[in-house]
């Protein structure tokens, strides 16, 4: 399986068909269990999570809303696929199965303990041919139970190979939405550190309206970024859950 580029960006995802949200109750750990830092990215990728922050304009409040709307779609795309992977298999016992082979091994006996003079009057024929219908019936049972036991070794490679599969898109994932947040915080760093003062200080000088306005949207602005954040974090905790699982 080829290893899916991540690229940040913000645009809006298209949206084919509504996904059912999140809820923060049934994320059953907090965002602490799992820090978040960028001791797992490349250099590269470090590189492109400062330029992309830079981008960031939390004024813009649609895409604000959208911010890393296509990596949580993801998430939730890959958990409702991985979850019909499993529901649709049916594998049954296997072992009831293998109980049957052993119950079918143990059944075919062949009695050693009769006399010379029983053996001696027993119709040799018809020992012969009962002994060879037994054989047959039990080597045709057993081979049936091993077909069913090589079919279930067959699904098992299968199923190895595609929890691979499904463990690497999820590290991609769990990557990716690290990068939005990481970006995210850099950039809310900045608008908290530099352009809110600036704005409070410019509104206390002129006292005109419009600054104190202009200060007061920056404000709700960086609320609404943060609480955004919060929700990829929630998010990022689910991937975080499913690769143990």
């Amino acid at each position: 399986m080829e290893e899916e580029k991540i690229t940040l960006t913000l645009e809006s995802p298209a949206v084919e068909e509504e996904k059912e949200e999140v809820k923060e109750e049934e994320v059953k750990v907090t965002v602490d269990a799992a820090k978040l830092d960028d001791s797992g990215l490349s250099a590269e990728e470090k590189k492109m999570v400062e330029d992309f922050s830079k981008q960031i304009d939390i004024t813009q409040t649609n895409a604000i809303l959208q911010y890393g709307a296509a990596a949580q779609n993801k998430v939730a795309d890959f958990s409702e696929n991985a979850l019909n992977k499993v529901k649709s298999k049916e594998t049954g016992d296997v072992g009831e199965i293998l109980s049957s082979l052993v119950n079918e091994l143990k059944g075919f006996e062949i009695k050693e303990d009769e006399g010379f003079f029983s053996k001696m009057f027993k119709k040799t024929s018809n020992s012969v041919e009962g002994l060879k219908t037994k054989y047959d019936s039990a080597e045709k049972n057993v081979n049936k139970i091993v077909d069913i036991l090589e079919e279930h070794q067959v699904t098992l490679l299968k199923d190895i190979s595609l929890l691979d599969q499904l463990y690497a898109k999820n590290q991609t994932n769990l990557k990716e939405l690290t990068m939005y947040i990481l970006a995210g915080y850099k950039a809310l760093d900045k608008y908290k550190n530099e352009d809110l003062p600036k704005a409070l200080e410019k509104a206390a000088k002129t006292g005109a309206p419009e600054d104190a306005q202009a200060a007061n949207d920056l404000s709700n602005s960086i609320n609404r970024f943060e609480k955004k954040l919060h929700d990829l974090e929630l998010t990022r905790m689910v991937s975080v859950q499913m690769a143990p699982q």
